[in-house]
């Protein structure tokens, strides 16, 4: 990798995405009520995508020859995104994650800027699929909050 600011910030967000694949889980555990089949169903998909994403954002950093971390410890270290082991209602559940992927969205944005400047195309393959998806979710979740 030509520049040690994007490995690193390919690091935070894979810190980011590995926490946020885990909060994702917990709350497709635990949710609850009226809601509680779109969204079961809803933080599946989610999780799903941050699990891929991860993988993705790791195999980039091993490909230009950078190590990304590897323990959950360490994620949580690095990740902007904080664990929620409480039990917050449908609708918390989803403002939560909506502040979440406003905060990865973010985050991501920048690293391609950065990847950018460095002409490093293959991250930002990476990097723009992954916030394009996040600019819809966020407008499906604030649209769903309306009701």
């Amino acid at each position: 990798m030509k520049n040690q600011a994007i490995a690193d910030s390919l690091n935070s967000i894979l810190a980011d995405s590995l926490v946020l694949a885990q909060k994702l889980h917990h709350y497709h555990w635990r949710v609850q009520g009226s809601g509680f089949y779109q969204l079961h169903g809803l933080f599946e998909q989610f999780y799903d995508r941050f699990n891929d994403f991860s993988d993705e954002v790791a195999e980039r950093m091993l490909m230009s020859g950078t190590v990304p971390l590897a323990s959950m410890k360490q994620a949580l270290a690095a990740s902007d995104i904080i664990e929620d082991e409480s039990v917050p209602a449908a609708r918390n559940m989803v403002l939560a994650v909506k502040s979440d992927f406003e905060e990865m969205h973010r985050k991501i944005r920048a690293a391609a800027v950065v990847a950018e400047n460095e002409g490093d195309r293959g991250s930002i393959g990476v990097l723009d699929g992954a916030a394009d998806a996040l600019e819809k979710d966020m407008w499906m979740m604030k649209a769903w909050l309306q009701k």
